[in-house]
C-alpha cells in the first residue's frame, strides 16, 4: 500500500476533453488505498457522466453548491473537511483563473476556499492557452498559495495542437498525489482495538458497569487510522463519534466482546485491549424487573472471561498490548499483569488521579514491554494515543 492508504481524496473534473482520463484516475488512487468522492463542474458532465464516476468511486457525485439537501448539513463544508486531499484533474484555463482570483461561485472553488487539505492541479487546456501570461501569472498565484502542480504534459492535443497542456496521465497524478503524505507507521497494519466499559445485566433495566468513557481506546483508534492502518474498533455503549476510517463494532457484554474479538484474530496484527472489561457478571440474568423488597439481597456473581489473555494465547495470536488501570502500586501491577497473561507491551495508568482517570481529556502512562519502558507525561489523550501507536509500530509494527 502507498502513502496515500486510508486517505480521502476529494477529485474536482472540471470541463474539458481530458475529463475521461479522470474515470482512471479514480482507480489509481482507490489502488492506492485512497477513498475517493468526485465534484463535478456543469461543464464536466458534459464530457463525462456523474454515473460514471459514482460506479467508479463507490460514493454519490457532487455536483451543485445549492442542492437543498445536501445544504442542510452545510454539504461543501463536510465535503471541505472530510477531504485529505482536494485533487483537480483536469484543472482549466477558467478553473484555475477563479481559483486564483478567490471565486466561491460552484461546488468546487467553494470546497477549496473551505478546506485546510492540501490542493492538486492537474491542468489540461490547449498550448496556447497554457503559455498566455494571464494562465502564467495565476499559476504564479496559486503557487505562491501552497497549490501543488502536476503536469501539463507535452504532446499532440485534441485540437490538432502540438505542444504543453495535456493532462499528466492518471497513473502519474496518482503517483504524485502519493507523494504528499508520508509513508504511515503502521501503513496496511491490521489493528484491532476495544474501548469503553462493558455492561452485566443484572435484569432487563439494571446492569453492573463502570465508569469507562472509551476516550482512550477512541483516541488510539483514531491514532492508529492516521498512522495508516486497517483499524476496527470493538466498543462497549458509549457516547462518542466514531473516528474517520475507523469500523466500529459494537457490544455490550464482556462475552461479547470475547467472541468479536475472537473472530477478527484472523484478520490482526496488532491487537490493543484497552476497554474496561467487567471482572464479573450476574450468574443468571432476571427475565423479570427485580423488585424492591427486603433490605438487603444477595447478587452471585461470575468470573468474565479475560479477553486480552484469551488473544496472547490464541494460536492466531497477534502482538498483544494490555492496559492496566491500577489505583495503587501501578507498575508492579502492571508488569506482573504483562507476564502473567503474556502480553508484548502494557500501558499503565493511576486512574485513582481523577485529573488522568476515567473521563478526562488528558492522560499521563508509562509504556512497558519486556525488555523496558517509557514513562509518557501528562498530555491530551490524542497526543498519549499518538505516542503509544509509535511505539507499538517500533516493537511490533514490523511483525
Amino acid at each position: 500500500m502507498g502513502h496515500l492508504f486510508n486517505r480521502n481524496v476529494l477529485l474536482g473534473v472540471t470541463g474539458g476533453i481530458a475529463a475521461y482520463k479522470s474515470a482512471e484516475l479514480v482507480r489509481q488512487l482507490q489502488e492506492r488505498g485512497a477513498t475517493v468522492r468526485v465534484i463535478m463542474t456543469r461543464g464536466a458532465m458534459e464530457f463525462i457522466t456523474p454515473l460514471t464516476l459514482q460506479a467508479l468511486s463507490g460514493n454519490p457525485v457532487h455536483t451543485e453548491l445549492l442542492d437543498e439537501e445536501a445544504e442542510q448539513g452545510m454539504g461543501h463544508i463536510e465535503l471541505a473537511r472530510w477531504a485529505d486531499l482536494l485533487l483537480i484533474a483536469p484543472a482549466t484555463a477558467d478553473l484555475i483563473a477563479r481559483l486564483a482570483a478567490g471565486r466561491a461561485d460552484d461546488l468546487l472553488t467553494t470546497a477549496a476556499l473551505a478546506t485546510a487539505a492540501p490542493l492538486m492541479l492537474a491542468p489540461a487546456m490547449n498550448q496556447q492557452m497554457w503559455r498566455d501570461p494571464a494562465t502564467e501569472a495565476n499559476i504564479s498565484t496559486l503557487a505562491a498559495r501552497g497549490y501543488h502542480l502536476v503536469g501539463p504534459a507535452a504532446g499532440e492535443q485534441a485540437c490538432g495542437d502540438i505542444g504543453p497542456g495535456r493532462m499528466e496521465q492518471p497513473v502519474r497524478i496518482a503517483e504524485a498525489a502519493d507523494q504528499l503524505f508520508p509513508s504511515g507507521l503502521l501503513t496496511g497494519k491490521r489493528v484491532v482495538i476495544t474501548a469503553g466499559p462493558t455492561r452485566e445485566a443484572l435484569d432487563p433495566v439494571r446492569y453492573i458497569s463502570n465508569h469507562s468513557s472509551g476516550k482512550m481506546g477512541y483516541a488510539l483508534a483514531r491514532a492508529a487510522a492516521e498512522a495508516g492502518a486497517v483499524t476496527t474498533l470493538v466498543s462497549g455503549p458509549v457516547s462518542l463519534p466514531v473516528p474517520d476510517r475507523v469500523r466500529a463494532l459494537p457490544v455490550e457484554s464482556a462475552t461479547d466482546m470475547l467472541q468479536q474479538c475472537l473472530d477478527l484474530l484472523g484478520d490482526c496484527d496488532i491487537f490493543i485491549a484497552c476497554a474496561a472489561v467487567a471482572d464479573y457478571r450476574p450468574s443468571a440474568m432476571e427475565q423479570q424487573k427485580i423488585k424492591k423488597g427486603p433490605e438487603e439481597i444477595t447478587l452471585q456473581l461470575v468470573r468474565n472471561p479475560d479477553i486480552v489473555a484469551a488473544v496472547a494465547s490464541s494460536e492466531q495470536r497477534p502482538f498483544t498490548v494490555g492496559f492496566a488501570a491500577e489505583t495503587n502500586d501501578v507498575l508492579n501491577y502492571a508488569r506482573d499483569k504483562m507476564q502473567r497473561k503474556n502480553l508484548d507491551m502494557i500501558v499503565a495508568n493511576d486512574v485513582a488521579d481523577r485529573s488522568i482517570g476515567f473521563n478526562s481529556d488528558q492522560n499521563a502512562v508509562t509504556v512497558l514491554w519486556r525488555n523496558g519502558e517509557q514513562a509518557l507525561p501528562r498530555a491530551g489523550k490524542d497526543s498519549i494515543a499518538r505516542q503509544i501507536i509509535e511505539l507499538i509500530a517500533q516493537l511490533g509494527g514490523k511483525r
